[in-house]
């Protein structure tokens, strides 16, 4: 199985300049906990429900003033739509992260493949793997 038959397409997107504020009434409004980054067509970053509770609120910064790029997560781990799924799992497992940003030989964003892309898409014993790989604790 590859990484595009369980993906989801439609991803929210922001520039860099948007505001944590609007990132955050995006999420909400869309029902989900992450927003892809690009500038010029290209992934740069994401920003994380977990990126604004811990770099903004908890840092007290200004939900208002502070932009996605002061927030997001620069160093993004993607995967290709075309990779297995299982080599996509070892990537989530191994960087512990919830969500895999799916980009072409571009940078270009053509979907996320989260947890809950994988609960319906592969095995409970699967998915259950997975997801205590990624939601372990940190030592």
């Amino acid at each position: 199985m590859k990484v595009k038959d369980v993906m989801h397409r439609g991803v929210i997107c922001v520039e860099p300049t948007a505001s944590v504020k609007d990132i955050a009434i995006r999420m909400r409004d869309s029902d989900i906990g992450a927003v892809a980054v690009r500038a010029d067509g290209r992934l740069v970053g994401i920003v994380t429900d977990r990126d604004v509770a811990c770099r903004c609120v908890a840092d007290k910064g200004d939900i208002g003033q502070m932009t996605a790029q002061e927030v997001m997560s620069k160093h993004v781990v993607c995967c290709s739509p075309d990779d297995d799924l299982d080599l996509a799992i070892e990537t989530m497992e191994a960087s512990q992260i919830r969500r895999l940003p799916v980009t072409d030989s571009h940078k270009k964003i053509v979907g996320m493949l989260s947890l809950g892309d994988l609960a319906r898409g592969v095995s409970k014993d699967k998915s259950g793997e997975v997801l205590r790989a990624v939601s372990g604790h940190h030592l």
